[in-house]
């Protein structure tokens, strides 16, 4: 494999001295580039896309050509995994992800495998490979997938869910057979990252976007613990380097130093916390991922600007930051005010580093 020409977010992540804070975006290759929307139109639909490799890995590299990205992110979709299970993924425009089979009974999530990544989720690594080799280098490419209790509520609830009233009436009327189904997420998450590592992801993230859903206790039982264990059954090292893991929790502020003691790298924060607090809170222990408000990128340059110079004043000197959006950028954002965050946050983050 070709040596990293830019190394800083890999750096960052492990709290190793840096230049400058490094920046990426979550959903950085999507609907706001017009380059996207023509490869997604090309391909025919948003699985279409997923499903093959030279167009993921096109629309992977789109925002590393306008922009000076310190990181690439496979483009996947986190509900490959029960895809994969036999629950048939597909999409129906404006609504988002849904699923022709839902898990509603113990027997239902008795009659689950386990997928083979270099099987029913070969797509995926094909992509992988084809990206790094693509990268040649330029940046470390992130892997990633969803948090088994994220995964599962979209595979109980059918889809999205306002309430997760079916996945919940689960927890507390069945936890069960919902701690079986997370157990068996639990152990795909782990082939199948081990797996995007294998075929060279060099940093992985887990997106728990329904965690901020649960009470304090039901987090720590039905998401915390399996993120744990996934944490705990990754592939450390691969390329003669550390493989990081950064675990996101949308709502999951409260947590940070439950999160942080899972043996992460690196917690990624949405926009509702401060992140001289959350520094102060677990900054010692892991880097810290975020986490400015998508909906600054509405606002005029120098707004943009101003939010960038506050959040890293509020991260302050040293080591450890890994400049991101609070949660995916939005749809409807201009994209050359993309340029000016990427820009002012390399421009700014320098005088934090000596």
């Amino acid at each position: 494999m070709s040596t990293l020409k830019n190394d800083r977010y890999l750096r960052a992540l492990l709290k190793q001295p840096v230049d400058t804070t490094p920046i990426w975006i979550m959903r950085q290759a999507g609907r706001y580039l017009p380059e996207y929307r023509a490869t997604r139109a090309k391909a025919g639909s948003f699985m279409d896309l997923c499903k093959n490799p030279d167009l993921a890995c096109e629309v992977t590299l789109q925002p590393l050509e306008r922009y000076d990205l310190d990181a690439a992110i496979l483009f996947s979709d986190i509900l490959t995994i029960p895809d994969a299970m036999g629950l048939g993924l597909y999409f129906e425009e404006g609504e988002g992800p849904k699923f022709k089979e839902v898990i509603a009974s113990t027997a239902d999530v008795e009659a689950l495998g386990v997928p083979d990544p270099e099987q029913e989720l070969k797509y995926v690594m094909d992509a992988v490979r084809v990206i790094r080799r693509e990268l040649d280098g330029r940046v470390p490419l992130i892997g990633f997938s969803g948090s088994p209790w994220t995964l599962a509520t979209y595979m109980v609830e059918g889809g999205s869910s306002k309430d997760f009233g079916k996945v919940k009436g689960m927890m507390y009327d069945n936890p069960t057979a919902l701690h079986m189904l997370l157990d068996k997420l639990a152990d795909s998450v782990i082939l199948y990252l081990n797996a995007q590592i294998a075929a060279g992801a060099q940093a992985v993230q887990i997106f728990d976007t329904w965690g901020g859903s649960l009470t304090p206790q039901t987090f720590q039982e039905f998401s915390l613990r399996y993120m744990e264990k996934i944490v705990a059954g990754l592939t450390k090292e691969a390329d003669g380097r550390e493989v990081p893991v950064v675990l996101f929790t949308k709502g999951g502020g409260q947590w940070l130093e439950l999160i942080a003691d899972t043996g992460c790298n690196a917690v990624g924060l949405d926009w509702t916390i401060n992140i001289a607090d959350a520094r102060k809170r677990v900054g010692s222990q892991v880097a810290i991922q975020g986490n400015m408000d998508p909906c600054v990128l509405y606002a005029s340059p120098d707004v943009i600007e101003d939010t960038v110079k506050q959040i890293l004043s509020d991260y302050g000197t040293g080591n450890g930051h890994i400049f991101n959006l609070g949660h995916g950028i939005h749809q409807h954002i201009n994209p050359d005010n993309v340029k000016v965050l990427v820009d002012a946050v390399h421009q700014h983050g320098r005088q934090y580093h000596s």
